[in-house]
């Protein structure tokens, strides 16, 4: 790689990433707002049956993940017309199937909760879950239509106009909410806001972005580059939503709507904080490590570090912070229904301090390794599975919360053999980056007792 090429990259970088933290705050404030007025209008049961219809919804997502977005960035032909145009058809294809599927599985709900299969008091018994689900299957059919412009943007890491489409169909969808529950207080407020979301992103994307105007094409070559990198995204994708949405999956046969909803609240703020470095790290960081690895000009572990730096101190700082602040922040932002999401807001904090090392999987799927994430992931379901069941039988909802965080620690030692093998570990590096904790510990310590005293 020459010298510009390496200062044109770390200037994408830099770019990326201040729009990246922009979109961020931009998007945060967007999704505080709105859960800071949709919970003062609607009740908590409602939030606990919208996070498992979300949830299930996404799920189907992930069981069709081809790696489209991964193939695009990573291959050596995804800036080619006919690979961006069969990409397309392929994500129109799986948007209908996913449809489709939905509401066969809010067929299968009506039929379970009829014949008195489910948990009377569990969130999946609620009679209007299956209907949220049906509704919601026609966000995954608009989002099937979203140009592959957007792919085209992140493998050469230009986010500014992604991060401006994000903004806008979240701020629409917060309309949409407001207007409706103007009208009608019920949970039909919160699926409106994610259909409009879902229509402007798609229709955004295809007149705002540059890149491609996607047209129907199939080229085989495409297809089956595609299908062979992508069984492994796709393997990697199932075992993620599995593992990252089988809190909500697991609790909601465990406990009600209402205490769900309240889970929900409190992880509002660790979703948040995760979503933005996750997004850095897929947006920012593989295509900047791919970019280094298809080139072969630069010292991958010595820029693997510099990204990791930036990851480790706000992942570190941030699960501190809110491990001894956030009971008081949900105190201080919700009405009093809400305020026993403070306690599970400071155990699931925790869950932050796994962000570093997740980054060390992107370095491998940009090394060409997809089978390592696929690995990692596993070893994170499994102890899911099979902890979270048995800390609430034996301990109830605290036990059942001790193990969800337990079980993002315990994919740590698999992450840290690969890395040691493929050279991208540097124990001091590691050591030194914790200091960030204490930091935000203390920090967070400070502001409860200022917030403390000044209500």
């Amino acid at each position: 790689m020459s010298l510009s090429e390496q200062i044109s990259l770390k200037q994408r970088v830099m770019k990326a990433g201040i729009w990246s933290l922009g979109g961020f705050a931009l998007s945060l404030a967007i999704r505080l707002g709105s859960s800071l007025l949709m919970t003062r209008l609607l009740a908590p049961e409602m939030f606990g049956v919208m996070a498992v219809a979300s949830t299930l919804i996404v799920g189907l997502a992930m069981f069709s993940d081809v790696g489209l977005k991964q193939n695009v960035v990573q291959s050596k032909r995804g800036h080619e017309t006919s690979f961006l145009n069969t990409a397309w058809a392929i994500q129109i294809l799986r948007g209908a199937l996913l449809s489709a599927a939905a509401l066969v599985l809010c067929a299968v709900l009506v039929i379970l909760g009829r014949s008195e299969h489910i948990p009377a008091n569990s969130v999946y018994a609620a009679p209007v879950l299956p209907y949220v689900v049906a509704v919601l299957s026609f966000s995954t059919l608009i989002a099937g239509f979203e140009s592959t412009k957007v792919l085209e943007a992140n493998r050469s890491i230009l986010l500014g106009r992604i991060t401006g489409m994000e903004i806008v169909s979240q701020a629409v969808g917060l309309v949409c909410m407001v207007g409706w529950v103007l009208v009608d207080r019920s949970i039909w407020a919160l699926v409106a806001g994610t259909i409009c979301s879902s229509l402007i992103r798609t229709v955004v994307s295809h007149l705002w972005l540059p890149g491609v105007a996607n047209r129907w094409q199939w080229d085989r070559r495409a297809v089956h580059e595609v299908i062979h990198f992508g069984k492994w995204i796709l393997l990697s994708s199932v075992l993620g939503f599995l593992a990252s949405s089988g809190d909500r999956l697991l609790l909601g046969g465990l406990v009600d709507s209402t205490v769900l909803g309240l889970y929900a609240i409190a992880s509002l703020f660790v979703i948040s904080a995760d979503g933005v470095l996750s997004k850095i790290m897929t947006d920012v960081a593989f295509p900047a490590l791919s970019e280094i690895v298809r080139t072969k000009g630069m010292d991958l572990k010595r820029n693997y570090y510099r990204l990791v730096a930036i990851i480790a101190w706000v992942s570190y700082f941030l699960a501190g912070f809110l491990m001894t602040f956030g009971p008081s922040l949900i105190r201080l932002l919700y009405d009093p229904r809400y305020h026993e999401a403070g306690w599970m807001l400071a155990i699931l904090a925790a869950t932050l301090a796994t962000m570093p090392f997740r980054l060390a999987v992107q370095a491998f799927l940009a090394l060409g390794m997809p089978r390592i994430q696929s690995n990692v992931i596993l070893v994170r379901l499994a102890s899911l599975y099979v902890l979270a069941p048995l800390g609430f039988y034996f301990f109830g909802l605290d036990g059942a919360l001790a193990m969800i965080v337990f079980s993002q620690f315990a994919y740590l030692p698999i992450i840290i053999f690969y890395s040691l093998k493929h050279d991208l570990f540097d124990l001091r590096k590691e050591l030194y980056f914790l200091v960030w904790i204490p930091i935000g510990l203390l920090a967070g310590k400070i502001s409860a007792l200022i917030i403390g005293y000044s209500l």
